[in-house]
Formats: structure tokens, C-alpha cells, sequence
């Protein structure tokens, strides 16, 4: 029997442990795609507790602490960080094959030097040995960074941001990683939103003009777009509920945007009309810039309005979407390159039966570009990254597209000590090149595994998104 999560955890093979242990650990990590704040990352903030780290809005962790039974109150309620932990941890041997519970305990090891499992027995004394390793003062955001081999952080900024904690970031020479804005533009696209009326003003205050027609929302995000690429942004990200490509004239697309703003209800439909012609839009900006464009579908969010109402969005309460999504990312993707405009474009999906449907789609658009897979299958997301939604994903890709050119995995997290899913990424990715090797379908050539490991962990992921320019 091995020992729990040892040195070897996930590697099954003797190729498997070689390529991890010689290619894939020691590479760095390039962060392209998470939700952290950069301000933290400026004033190096330091956590009270473990509980601050690990519940303080990790959204899968509350899931996981629901469906044990764990009342609210010691999940996102006022209860002590002591109980909160204790509570976690009680709920831990019960999410036995749960991605969490590999997470916490790499965690554990990587950060605490802690190699015992944990468990409600244990709990306080853990509690006590993470919270001593917190008051250390190289256990800052900055220091988490550091000896994660972190070396650049994408993180995730709306149109209005201005931007400012970028800007600290860039002009002090002691953050030990480059970190980047990444442009969501959703809130712009969401014209059947409540909260559009006010948005639009808000971004008019900032672009310095009235929004009244889709043409000056598209002169608004062009403006912002080019504050953003003068900041460092060479990436962009989309939620989409699911693929669509519903093309309007311009006099029927203004229509929907003045009643849209008026606080006017407009239809489902014209919602999508609307949508996709921004989409065409900033992807004709990206194309122009070099960015990245990526997109991000397949989710039913929000599915309990009354914790919705209570707790509001990325709580825990949203789901995989079932709606068919092959017609309308390829009517998308043909727009797109009918306009000179398909650029790099990262497909993701929160439903693994899109696995197929991405291969074969991006399969038909995989032209005109210097870069290697220029329509890219995204890592195994949310729902997915996990160690079947991970080998899933990258058997699809193996299956229909060119898997030496993936990019590889991201921790798309709100935590800075969710680094170590690039671990877990890299474990799994060796221990499933390790299997092929040994059983014959690969052959044992170190120069091209190794190679091939190393693109997939982070040269791949430079090269593609131009990260080059920046790290060095």
C-alpha cells in the first residue's frame, strides 16, 4: 500500500515519477487566468488564520461544507474562525475522491510542512501550526508568491477598473511576480441585466462621454481596451451562459440598446443580439492587439434565488448548463475569421460533454497563425478540475486536436494558496504520459516527454499568450 500523498501521490509508473520529478516540478508557474485582488498582492497582506485563507471565499469549500450538513452559520456566518476551521475539517474524510480534499492537504504540505491528514480529531492543533506558520513574516501574499514559482498573475478587471493597484504593481521592483489586468467586459454585454442602467452610466463617467447608441458602448470598450493594452493586458475573458451568434442591423441593435438603458425589459433574443455583436467587436480589437480572447460557457448560475438573495453571486449556488453549444461557437468562430479577426481564442466549458464538441469545432479554425493551435481547448474547468474531469479533458484534446500544444493548467481561485492546483495539473498530466509509455503507445524518448511536459507545465503557455515580453 503507498503512503498518503507522498512524494510519488498520483504517479503510478516509474515514467510517470521520472518525468514529474525531473520535468514538470521544476518548472514556474504562469497564473493566466484567477480572481485574486492585486491590491493584496501590493501591500503584501498577511492572514489572521487559516480559516481567512481557506474559508473566507472559497466557494467550493462551501459547497463541500452544505452537503455535509454544516449550517450556515460556520460557513459564511459570523461563527468564530476556530469553529469555522473545526467544522471544515469534520467535513473532510467525508469528501473522500473530492478535488478538496487532495487541495487541502497539498496545501497543507506545501505551505505548513504538515503531512498528517487532517481530520475533526485534529483540528485545533493544526489550526494552531497553520496560524504559527502565518505569523511568519516571509508568510505574506508576496511570500506565498515566492515560493509558489509563481512569475505572472493574470488577474480579472472590468472595463470601469482604473486600474490603480496595476499600476503600484508595476512600478515596484520588489513584487516577486509580474502581474497583469485581464478585461471582462460582462457586465457591459448584459443588456437584460438590472443593473445595466447603471453600469452604463458608471462606464460614462469613465470614458468621458455619453453612451447613447451600440456604437458609442463600441467606441467605450475600444477606449478602454487601449487603457487596458497600455497598462501590460494581453488577455481578455467572456462568461457566457452558452454559445451563441445572433446577428441584428444597426438600427434594430440600437433599439434594444436605448430601452435596454432606459431600464426597459428587452427579450432573451434581442439580448443575444446584442451580445454577440460586442462580441464581434472587442474581437476584432483583441485580433488588432495580439490578445487573447477567452471564453468561458456552459454555466447555470445562480439556481437559489433565496441564497442568491442572501448571500449574492459566486457563493456555491450555480451549475453545469445542458443547453447545445456546437452551432453557435461555430457560427461565432466563422464571423469572427470572415472579418479578418479570429485571433488566439481559449474555448472553456463547464459541461464535460463539450469536451467534443470544442475538438472539433476549434479543428476547423486552426489557421493563419505563427502560433501553434491558435483556437486552443482551455484546462479542465471548475466542475471539471478534478482528477477525472482533468484526464478527460486532455484525453478529448488527445483525441481530437494537437495535445503537445496545450496550455496547460491555471487555478482560476480567489486563494493565493491554490497554486498548488498546478501541482495536481502536473501530476495527473504525467502519470497519464507515463501510462502511455509504458504500456506502448508512446515511445520512452526523454527528449521529447521531457520536452513535451515542460511546453505543456509553461512554455506553451509563454509563447502563446506573449507572456515573454514580460517575464524574463
Amino acid at each position: 500500500m503507498k503512503q498518503f500523498m507522498d512524494k510519488d501521490f498520483l504517479l503510478k509508473t516509474e515514467t510517470a515519477k521520472k518525468l514529474y520529478h525531473e520535468y514538470a516540478a521544476k518548472m514556474p508557474i504562469l497564473d493566466y487566468h484567477c480572481h485574486i485582488n492585486p491590491m493584496e498582492i501590493y501591500e503584501d497582506k498577511h492572514y489572521s488564520s487559516i480559516t481567512e485563507v481557506w474559508l473566507g471565499g472559497d466557494h467550493y469549500k462551501w459547497r463541500g461544507m452544505r452537503s455535509c450538513g454544516v449550517p450556515e452559520k460556520y460557513i459564511t456566518g459570523d461563527a468564530d474562525p476556530r469553529e469555522k476551521f473545526q467544522k471544515w475539517a469534520e467535513c473532510l474524510p467525508s469528501l473522500i475522491g473530492n478535488p478538496m480534499y487532495h487541495w487541502t492537504h497539498l496545501e497543507l504540505q506545501r505551505y505548513f510542512g504538515i503531512e498528517e491528514p487532517l481530520n475533526g480529531g485534529n483540528a485545533m492543533e493544526i489550526y494552531d501550526k497553520c496560524n504559527a506558520v502565518l505569523a511568519q513574516p516571509d508568510m505574506g501574499v508576496r511570500g506565498i508568491i515566492r515560493k509558489s514559482g509563481v512569475k505572472l498573475i493574470c488577474t480579472t478587471d472590468d472595463p470601469v477598473d482604473d486600474l490603480h493597484a496595476h499600476a503600484l504593481l508595476r512600478d515596484d521592483p520588489t513584487v516577486p511576480a509580474v502581474v497583469l489586468p485581464a478585461f471582462r467586459p460582462d457586465k457591459a454585454m448584459r443588456a437584460d441585466k438590472e443593473t445595466f442602467p447603471a453600469y452604463v452610466a458608471q462606464l460614462e463617467q469613465v470614458v468621458g462621454y455619453p453612451i447613447n447608441t451600440v456604437a458609442d458602448m463600441r467606441k467605450a470598450l475600444a477606449d478602454r481596451i487601449a487603457y487596458f493594452a497600455d497598462m501590460g493586458c494581453c488577455v481578455s475573458d467572456h462568461a457566457l451562459d452558452y454559445c451563441f451568434c445572433e446577428l441584428a442591423d444597426e438600427e434594430t441593435l440600437n433599439d434594444i440598446f436605448a430601452r435596454a438603458k432606459a431600464g426597459q425589459k428587452i427579450t432573451w433574443q434581442e439580448q443575444l443580439a446584442y451580445h454577440t455583436n460586442l462580441l464581434i467587436a472587442v474581437g476584432q480589437e483583441y485580433y488588432k492587439r495580439d490578445w487573447v480572447m477567452q471564453l468561458h460557457f456552459g454555466c447555470l448560475r445562480d439556481n437559489s434565488k433565496k441564497l442568491f438573495r442572501q448571500l449574492g453571486p459566486d457563493t456555491g449556488f450555480d451549475s453545469m448548463n445542458d443547453v447545445s453549444n456546437a452551432a453557435g461557437l461555430a457560427a461565432l468562430l466563422n464571423v469572427l475569421e470572415e472579418k479578418e479577426a479570429l485571433g488566439k481564442t481559449v474555448l472553456y466549458s463547464l459541461n464535460p460533454v463539450d469536451n467534443g464538441v470544442i475538438g472539433s469545432v476549434m479543428g476547423a479554425f486552426q489557421t493563419n497563425s505563427p502560433i501553434a493551435g491558435r483556437v486552443q481547448q482551455g484546462a479542465a474547468w471548475w466542475f471539471n478540475d478534478h482528477k477525472q474531469g482533468m484526464e478527460e479533458q486532455m484525453r478529448s484534446l488527445m483525441n481530437l486536436g494537437a495535445f503537445g500544444s496545450f496550455n496547460g493548467m491555471l487555478t482560476d481561485s480567489r486563494s493565493f494558496l491554490s497554486y498548488t492546483r498546478h501541482e495536481y495539473f502536473r501530476r495527473i498530466l504525467c502519470n497519464m504520459l507515463g501510462e502511455m509509455v509504458e504500456e506502448g503507445e508512446f515511445p520512452q524518448d526523454w527528449k521529447v516527454l521531457g520536452s513535451l511536459v515542460e511546453n505543456i507545465s509553461y512554455n506553451n503557455t509563454l509563447r502563446y499568450f506573449g507572456f515573454d515580453k514580460f517575464v524574463k
